[in-house]
């Protein structure tokens, strides 16, 4: 029987009449593929699955959330193709005002989380959610940064006697009070039942904390998070940027961390270095606590950096202008000035008769017959 020509398309008969099935060209070409190389038998079987996959709609029902592409905005609506067979609708009334999701932020093309509210309205169209659908995006990206060790910001939105209630971009987090970087121990042994741990952990609130996400449990909306290992894992970052950072020469800020008998030790912003006590000032010290308290802020000039030992010296004194530059725009011969004895020698006393200044008092320039270790006394003008 001859062929019937449709377009592109030649059907016949098939050889079974009692069938009454018609064979198309390509179980013909199937056929003829059995006998064909592998390669070509390759790209058939990936275009069969292809058309099988078009043909098989995609299965979405209320609550689930899914990612979709923004083909069209309008004014009112937005509409997203999520694999179905029409777009789903996305209400711009239920945008926010600014930041992520809102009008202006969102364009054609985007890939976005929704949330399915109706599988298929009476237009037959997905009724869709972009505000529900922001939660489960910041658990993604929680779990992304959970994964990847990443520190982030939060604001502590509430406290209770186990620790800090934290806000990570709309998520409830949990901060244990052993996880809270500015408690003793004793304090954290107490799990906040005592009045001024319950205090401290008030004067907390609202004030924004870096955190590492140390749990995560989607199921059980559950997200726990550490000030002290974000801290740690932050100075260590951050001493090894200002081992490479910091040059010999330069003036840095810091803030005074811990006062040692032979010295003081500034914080750099993430490192701590030596002021050895006889940079602490152009004047005698005896103890850094002379000249020093911690948690001050100090102007520091960096001596030199090792780093394969990871040390950093610095310098207080270097970083202010030495006194003695100056001192005979500021004293002439003959001029009388009041001073503070520093110390007593047997040929006579130094006085310091300002910051870096001191002189030497000889024994020939004392009252005759003066004995200097019984009628002067250290500390005393």
């Amino acid at each position: 029987m001859q062929a019937q020509e449709h377009g592109d398309l030649s059907t016949r008969l098939a050889a079974n009449h009692k069938s009454g099935r018609v064979q198309t060209m390509f179980e013909e070409n199937d056929q003829e593929r059995q006998n064909s190389n592998p390669e070509e038998m390759g790209e058939f079987n990936e275009m069969a699955a292809l058309l099988a996959q078009s043909s098989s709609p995609i299965s979405i029902k209320r609550g689930d959330v899914v990612e979709g592409v923004i083909v069209r905005i309008d004014q009112d609506e937005i509409l997203v193709d999520i694999g179905l067979k029409s777009e789903g609708v996305l209400s711009t009334k239920e945008l926010p005002a600014n930041g992520y999701g809102s009008f202006n932020e969102l364009h054609i093309n985007d890939k976005v989380l929704v949330y399915v509210i109706q599988p298929e309205t009476q237009d037959g169209h997905a009724l869709l959610s972009l505000k529900r659908a922001n939660a489960e995006r910041q658990w993604r990206i929680a779990e992304e940064q959970y994964k990847n060790g990443e520190l982030l910001k939060a604001r502590v939105i509430d406290y209770n006697k186990g620790g800090l209630i934290v806000d990570v971009s709309g998520i409830r987090g949990f901060v244990p009070i052993s996880q809270i970087l500015n408690l003793k121990r004793e304090e954290v042994a107490s799990g906040g039942e005592s009045q001024e741990t319950a205090a401290k952990l008030q004067s907390m609130k609202d004030k924004e904390l870096q955190l590492k996400i140390i749990e995560i449990n989607r199921a059980r909306n559950r997200l726990i998070l550490s000030e002290r290992l974000a801290v740690q894992e932050w100075r260590q970052r951050r001493r090894e940027e200002l081992l490479d950072e910091l040059k010999p020469g330069e003036v840095r800020h810091g803030v005074v961390s811990n006062l040692a008998n032979f010295g003081a030790f500034v914080d750099l912003g993430g490192a701590d270095g030596l002021v050895h006590i006889s940079q602490l000032a152009w004047s005698r010290v005896n103890h850094p606590s002379e000249v020093l308290h911690v948690g001050q802020q100090v102007e520091v000039q960096v001596l030199s950096v090792d780093k394969e030992k990871k040390k950093i010296a610095l310098s207080i004194k270097r970083a202010e202008v030495d006194p003695w530059t100056t001192v005979e725009q500021r004293y002439t011969p003959g001029q009388v000035v009041t001073g503070v004895i520093t110390k007593i020698a047997p040929f006579g006393a130094f006085a310091r008769i300002e910051d870096g200044i001191e002189g030497l008092i000889h024994l020939s320039e004392l009252t005759p017959g003066m004995d200097p270790r019984q009628t002067l006394h250290e500390g005393v003008p």
